[in-house]
């Protein structure tokens, strides 16, 4: 029986450590690409979503609601054996990447949508009395107000990427996780169970803390700024009354 303590699994998992190495390598990529496609299905379907057009709102929360109910298991699954069977096959890794990429599109879009819907009606009308377009208002004006709001839960959906790589393990990819049971169900590495899943979960912790901390970090500083401008315009508005 695997034991937290016993030193010999612990050596064993040393001897071993190129293959913890490997499958934190390919989770890194698989989030890394994951996340850049999706950020890109977010700003898109998230712009839609505030476009003002039917047919283009109706689209983004179409594709919102139906990624975001149901479970991203089931999502890769269906990619890998659909292309599988269709014999388009893109590799377990790939079909990862695009998965994690499809599934936290959904939650970035929904990030995007309500960080831009958050500022107040009168930018968006200033922009127009000032002669601005929809891309021209967007790029120049509402955006760079709604970064603010938008990062924080950005970066913890990174986060919560980074950890659904772990649901690659079902189709049997090379991610972290999975090399992790193979290494604990293998011939001749079968045992330590323990130190193994430990030195997976710290690897993972690693990663994500880090990143979790920034996001709060940057929340509270966000809002202690924001209170600090509130307090300032309204003793400026309070000298003026006098």
């Amino acid at each position: 029986m695997s034991s937290i303590f016993s030193k010999d699994e612990w050596i064993q998992v040393w001897s071993y450590r190129g293959t913890f190495g490997l499958g934190l390598l390919n989770t890194v990529e698989t989030a890394i690409v994951g996340v850049l496609l999706s950020m890109i299905l977010g700003i898109i379907l998230g712009l839609m979503a505030v476009s003002g057009k039917k047919y283009l709102k109706i689209i983004s929360r179409v594709y919102v609601e139906l990624i975001q109910n149901t479970p991203l298991l089931l999502q890769v699954c269906f990619l890998y054996y659909a292309l599988a069977f269709a014999g388009k096959s893109m590799g377990i890794l790939a079909t990862g990447m695009v998965a994690l990429g499809i599934y936290h599109g959904a939650y970035m879009a929904e990030v995007i949508r309500s960080g831009i819907e958050a500022i107040p009606k009168g930018q968006f009308e200033s922009a127009h009395a000032q002669g601005f377009g929809y891309i021209g208002m967007m790029y120049y004006i509402i955006l760079p107000q709604s970064v603010k709001i938008i990062l924080p839960p950005m970066v913890n959906q990174v986060v919560n990427l980074i950890k659904n790589t772990s649901c690659l393990y079902i189709i049997g990819g090379a991610d972290l996780i999975s090399l992790t049971y193979s290494f604990v169900t293998g011939a001749t590495t079968g045992g330590a169970y323990a130190p193994a899943y430990l030195v997976s979960g710290l690897l993972f912790f690693i990663i994500c803390y880090p990143l979790s901390k920034v996001a709060s970090i940057w929340e509270i500083s966000l809002k202690r700024r924001e209170q600090r401008i509130n307090f300032v315009a309204s003793n400026n508005n309070f000298s003026e009354s006098q």
